[in-house]
Order: C-alpha cells, then sequence, then structure tokens
C-alpha cells in the first residue's frame, strides 16, 4: 500500500510521516515528502529527532528520485539538513559504506549542475559532510 504523503504542518506530524517512510523504507514516498517540503523548514520540522535511518533514507530519496529532476532542491535540502540538531553527532556515526552513499549524491550534483548552486558551494558544503 503506497503512503499518502501530505505537506506536515509541524514537527510532529512531519515525524510521524518520516516514521512511517522510515518504516517501509520507501525512497518514493520520501522523495514526494521532500519535494513538498519546504528545505529551510527541516531543521525545525525534524527537530532534535534526526537519526542516522532518518539521514540516510532521505540521502537514498534525494539521490534515486530528485537529483536528476531538481538538483537545486537536493543541494537545498542538504543545506538545510546540515543545520539540524543533532546532524554532527548523526554524521560522526555513519559507516564508510554509509558515507559512500553520501558522496554518491554529491557526485550526481557536480554531474547535474543548477544555477542555484556553484561547484564551489558544492564543495563547501562536502566539507560540512565530511567528505
Amino acid at each position: 500500500e503506497k503512503l499518502r504523503i501530505s505537506e506536515p504542518s509541524n514537527a510532529y506530524d512531519f515525524g510521524q510521516t518520516v516514521n512511517a517512510v522510515n518504516a517501509t523504507k520507501d525512497k518514493a514516498a520520501c522523495a514526494d515528502l521532500l519535494t513538498i517540503t519546504d528545505p529551510k523548514k527541516l531543521p525545525v520540522l525534524l527537530s532534535n529527532k534526526l537519526e542516522g535511518e532518518i539521514l540516510l533514507i532521505f540521502i537514498q530519496a534525494l539521490e534515486h528520485y530528485m537529483a536528476e529532476k531538481d538538483p537545486g532542491l537536493v543541494y537545498q535540502h542538504l543545506f538545510y539538513l546540515s543545520k539540524a540538531e543533532r546532524f554532527k553527532v548523526v554524521l560522526a556515526l555513519l559507516s564508510k559504506n554509509e558515507k559512500e552513499e553520501v558522496q554518491q549524491l554529491f557526485d550526481l550534483l557536480s554531474e547535474n549542475q543548477s544555477d542555484q548552486y556553484s561547484l564551489e558551494d558544492l564543495e563547501s558544503l562536502k566539507k560540512v559532510y565530511e567528505l
């Protein structure tokens, strides 16, 4: 059964949707959620609930469903995701393979340029993600 995604109005709704998406590992639904969520609101919507699994399903959704269609939006999400509470902690706990997945997403963003970011922007964001 496909998850129905609607724009979350608060951190609680967002958290419920993220948990449902994560429980089913539904990357397409996660991409739908990220497509309708304003990247600037991510830190507030995530509140203190960012976990490694959540970061990864976001990365996978961005990579597999959004990077080629809308690299600018993906960049924005990565930028604001890095401002979320617990980001540094979660990043520090990623395995080598998980880090490689994040690297692949950045590689896709350099291939699919957007006028919303320069290669310099991308490079400095990579440093934030410790790549």
